[in-house]
């Protein structure tokens, strides 16, 4: 085989490792589903599905909403307005995404509690029994969308912000010549013509409030999550809680159908002759109206909750008295989310090159599925990965004791190797989507000349790609390795025994009812996650400037 050939030959087998990784919890899951379940489901039904599916449905609903008002409406006032303040929310608006969901929750259920700092601060001027009955439950389904909305909302608001930037000025010029007012031309042209952003915007705000646990959990949501979570622990069923992630699987098929449903026709979203539109300076009332309007989710969604979690860091003195536990768990998070992003750049790397290289239908369709893993909620991974990986362990210990050595016991599990292959799963999609992006700009001119001067591809991939694609693979290896760091589903139920993160540390103290306590652990995802926003901010901001 020669050396062009081997390489090409060393590519497409990562792609199929990668599609096959995505691939393998899947068909677990479908698998385990069809096993017999004895009683179980007729208590499923009368006691748990239909207030699971409910509040499932209400939850996403209502998220979504929130999601779409905060999000659309200060992406509108960012890329159309200039008024005080708006240099900073182009930095600070995407901030909510250093927020994981779960340390929302914990904060915001710890300031409006009885005897919080909510509590506290109405009780210096109404009676403390009326300032209790003033406070909202924070344990609510109400409380839960609000609570998941501020913190998620930047994904409507980037792409949706995204869009409006570029969007030709042809039809909102019209509109003004029609005598239409600036909320009219909102409403009626700016946001139908955004509707590709909206429904990308919208199914990851989906996916990542299916995928969630430890707020929902925490708040009194019943989700599809949570009961999976419950029927697998809690009831000792693998196939009742398999049964309940291939539903959940179906709701993810359709999230992801209306998504590519509302951006069928992009083209809509364009004109001819495209020009950027300039922003417009508000004047009085409506200049300050538009700076609360972009402050407020800024301010519940990312500042409270910092300055919350440097509040108790300091006041509990976990600062200057930090635990070994503490550099532990960071060390672990570190390591996990370190390796995974490595192997998730090389699989994405090759899952990008083995189409370009060579584009057929099948190496797409390898390509696809390889990307198709963030769909996959991180419990419903973590139950689909068990079975396949226990499988492995147990035939490597066979395999050794046949050859006469001793039997390793759990390898894979026992040495969170089962993590970092989720964490690689849920997140390729990420690497691979970076490193596509940065491909579109590489002429295949380059390729070409190469090739006719007689380099093989391994130089080609050495000398021209891999300089030039160097900002995608260091931007996906950033959202990476965050992204691992904040993972909690596949982490509580895969990580070793004895064996904690940041991320389910942070639970742990939750469940035990002192949060406040793995407050420094919290600050530190927070903290590890401020920079790569403001470096995907970056690349949102098309400057316009006032007109």
């Amino acid at each position: 085989m020669t050396p062009a050939r081997s390489t090409e030959a060393i590519v497409l087998l990562a792609a199929g490792l990668a599609a096959a990784l995505v691939a393998t919890p899947v068909i677990s899951i479908a698998v385990l589903a069809l096993q017999p379940t004895a009683d179980l489901w007729s208590h499923l039904l009368a006691y748990v599905l239909p207030g699971t599916i409910s509040d499932t449905a209400l939850l996403l609903a209502g998220v979504g909403v929130v999601t779409l008002v905060i999000g659309a409406g200060t992406a509108w006032l960012m890329s159309s307005h200039d008024f005080p303040g708006r240099r900073f929310f182009v930095w600070l608006m995407p901030m909510p995404l250093a927020i994981p969901t779960y340390i929302g929750a914990y904060v915001y259920v710890d300031l409006f509690e009885p005897l919080g700092l909510a509590h506290q601060a109405l009780g210096t001027v109404l009676m403390p029994a009326t300032a209790a009955a003033w406070l909202p439950s924070m344990r609510s389904l109400p409380g839960a969308i609000l609570i998941i909305g501020l913190v998620l909302y930047p994904y409507v608001y980037l792409s949706t912000r995204a869009m409006f930037q570029t969007q030709g000025t042809d039809a909102i010029e019209a509109a003004k010549t029609l005598g239409a007012r600036p909320l009219t031309i909102f409403w009626r042209v700016s946001l139908p013509m955004a509707r590709p952003a909206l429904a990308v915007g919208l199914a990851l705000v989906a996916l990542e409030t299916l995928n969630d646990i430890g707020a929902s959990e925490y708040l009194g949501v019943r989700t599809l999550t949570v009961s999976i979570f419950a029927t697998w622990l809690n009831r000792s069923s693998l196939a009742g809680a398999a049964q309940i992630s291939a539903f959940a699987l179906i709701v993810v098929a359709l999230i992801v159908m209306l998504e590519r449903q509302g951006r069928r026709h992009r083209l809509y979203a364009d004109s001819d002759h495209p020009q950027i539109a300039r922003c417009t300076a508000l004047t009085g009332a409506r200049r300050w109206l538009a700076t609360l309007a972009c402050a407020l989710p800024v301010l519940l969604g990312f500042v409270v909750p910092l300055l919350f979690l440097a509040r108790e860091s300091l006041r509990r003195g976990l600062v200057s008295h930090s635990s070994i536990a503490l550099w532990q768990d960071a060390l672990s998070s570190l390591a996990f989310a370190t390796i995974a992003t490595l192997i998730a750049l090389v699989l994405g790397l090759a899952s990008v090159l083995a189409h370009r290289w060579s584009p057929t239908y099948w190496r797409e369709v390898l390509t696809g599925l390889a990307r198709a893993g963030y769909a996959l909620p991180g419990l419903v991974l973590a139950l689909g990965l068990l079975t396949p990986l226990l499988a492995l362990d147990n035939g490597l210990s066979a395999l050794l004791k046949t050859l006469g050595f001793a039997s390793p016991g759990l390898v894979i599990i026992g040495s969170g190797a089962a993590v970092v292959i989720a964490y690689v799963i849920r997140f390729l999609a990420v690497p691979a989507g970076f490193i596509q992006a940065g491909f579109a700009r590489i002429p295949r001119d380059y390729d070409d000349s190469a090739r006719i001067a007689g380099a093989p591809q391994a130089t080609i991939l050495r000398k021209i790609h891999l300089p030039l694609l160097t900002p995608a693979l260091l931007g996906g290896a950033i959202i990476v390795f965050v992204d691992c760091l904040k993972e909690l589903p596949a982490t509580l139920l895969l990580r070793p025994l004895n064996v904690e993160t940041l991320a389910t540390s942070i639970y742990q103290y939750a469940s035990r009812g002192s949060f406040e306590d793995g407050a420094l652990a919290a600050l530190l995802i927070v903290a590890a996650s401020i920079g790569p926003v403001a470096w995907l901010t970056r690349f949102a901001d098309v400057p316009t400037g006032p007109a």
